[in-house]
């Protein structure tokens, strides 16, 4: 038999930290003033063994067909899964306030019900005619779908008992409480005994659980770190608020890959799954314009295909402004400084610049930065770069281009959606058929790839020259603003080819 003694005990409202006298600084977050007492805890001295409740088995003669993963009716969320929802596994989803967190496991628990297998959505956040609302403009209503308005643990509990659902949602963990414990929801007591409650059940019962998350302003999941690692799988819920495009991320997954990456449309009749997301990021033209160039990144193990504009204007002001929407600001003054030294374009340090991508998408990536190096030159020249050109590589602060990972999948994807050119570093691998890809070493041979600015004719006056009026690669155009412009290049497609 144990042996237990009462002891004070003392835990911090911000992380839980336990410890058995009162400090005034909590050593594990750092935090002044937030560890206050809980009462007398029992201390255990001993424990003795009891009876085994399962004996233990050979791997080998454990049942694994009973944790098949089962779809859940939205493909996206099944890639990211790694199939689809195993029994027994609990998943938290977490996200801005506004996201679509919501709306996505409304329109889950209804395509993922049946007459076999019914579902119950729990929402401690709304009312059930809320809830019904949502549901009506989506489209998510289904027979075997079970809604139920909850904050009290016990009452989910019974709830379980009396629908016996084979998937659980809700909206959100940070909203129930347990009577039997101190504090109020969301607090770190009260969301330990939340999530281990819901855990214990759904092992026991082998009801796959989705918990939807609350995050902080600095987007980490709220609540105390042990919820993420009491459950099976993570999942953050990103996106911009003003665009389209939302994405699913696997941070923790015990039953598959986390690299995997989930892209949905939000609009008003609810989300979609997107299979091919990069038309949103793609501006559909019949002329190229200068300052655009078209990038692949890699969404975990997904390529999309993105495109960079900027945009450079003489400055009103004595501090130019540098302005980036989607990328790093500190990746673009880099490569700002790099172009400035080792591309030889003097013009930018005194215009205001301005870098965005298109369609929300957000490039954080470093094989971006050829493109983005290709966009500010054209912008800064005023001169288009060739059309059904992709730009994929690092740029380096000695100027030298970079290889990156995955780039015989970024080419493959961009040969897919029509592009025939590409920019690379140096040795790509294989490269797919019909594409043309010139190697560059370094951003002076990136630069060839812009064509001269057109020049009026001699013998035709009214016609523009093409690429015989271009200088060579540290020539100066003093017609195009300076900077290095020729038509050469390293390429192969098979063989050896110019873009």
């Amino acid at each position: 038999m144990a042996r237990r003694t009462d002891r004070p005990s003392y835990r911090c409202t911000e992380c839980g930290w336990s410890t058995a006298k009162w400090l005034g600084r909590c050593p594990e977050c750092q935090a002044w003033g937030t560890v206050e007492e809980v009462g007398a805890a029992p201390a255990v001295r001993t424990t003795a063994a009891a009876r085994v409740t399962s004996p233990a088995l050979p791997i080998g003669r454990v049942d694994g067909h009973k944790v098949v993963a089962r779809s859940t009716g939205v493909p996206e969320l099944d890639r990211v899964l790694g199939g689809g929802l195993v029994p027994g596994a609990v998943v938290l989803l977490a996200g801005e306030p506004g996201v679509g967190k919501s709306t996505l496991l409304l329109d889950v628990a209804a395509k993922a019900s049946s007459p076999e297998r019914p579902t119950l959505y729990v929402t401690g956040e709304e009312s059930a005619g809320q809830v019904r609302l949502r549901a009506d403009r989506i489209g998510a209503i289904a027979d075997h779908l079970y809604l139920a308005a909850e904050t009290d643990l016990s009452a989910i509990l019974g709830q379980l008992d009396a629908v016996k659902p084979e998937l659980l949602v809700l909206d959100s963990v940070q909203t129930v409480a347990s009577p039997e414990i101190d504090g109020a929801p969301g607090g770190v007591a009260q969301v330990r005994e939340v999530a281990g409650a819901l855990i214990r059940a759904s092992k026991e019962r082998g009801m796959s659980t989705l918990l939807v998350g609350h995050v902080t302003k600095d987007g980490a999941i709220a609540g105390p770190r042990l919820l993420e690692h009491l459950v099976d799988v993570v999942l953050h819920f990103e996106g911009d608020r003003h665009a389209r495009l939302r994405l699913v991320r696997g941070v923790k997954n015990r039953y598959g890959a986390t690299d995997e990456v989930g892209c949905f449309e939000l609009h008003d009749a609810g989300i979609t799954s997107l299979a091919d997301p990069s038309g949103l990021f793609l501006t559909r033209r019949s002329e190229p314009v200068p300052g655009t160039c078209l990038t692949v990144t890699l969404e975990g193990r997904r390529p999309l295909v993105a495109e960079v504009q900027a945009l450079t204007v003489d400055s009103q002001i004595p501090s130019p402004r540098r302005t980036t929407s989607g990328l790093e600001t500190s990746r673009v003054s880099m490569i700002l400084a790099v172009l400035e030294q080792r591309g030889r374009i003097g013009a930018l340090g005194k215009n205001d610049i301005y870098t965005a991508t298109v369609g929300g998408v957000r490039l954080s990536e470093p094989a971006a930065d050829l493109a983005v190096a290709l966009s500010l030159a054209s912008a800064a020249s005023d001169t288009p770069l060739p059309q059904n050109l992709v730009a994929v590589g690092e740029v380096g602060l000695a100027g030298e281009v970079r290889r990156v990972t995955g780039v015989q999948r970024r080419l493959a994807e961009a040969a897919r959606l029509g592009f025939t050119r590409a920019l690379v570093p140096v040795d790509p691998g294989e490269v797919p058929p019909g594409m043309r890809v010139v190697e560059v070493s370094d951003i002076g041979e990136a630069l060839r790839v812009l064509p001269a600015r057109p020049r009026r004719s001699r013998d035709a006056p009214g016609e523009r020259t093409g690429s015989q009026g271009a200088t060579g690669p540290d020539e100066v155009d003093p017609e195009a603003g300076g900077s290095p412009l020729s038509g050469g290049g390293r390429g192969r497609s098979g063989g050896r080819a110019c873009l």
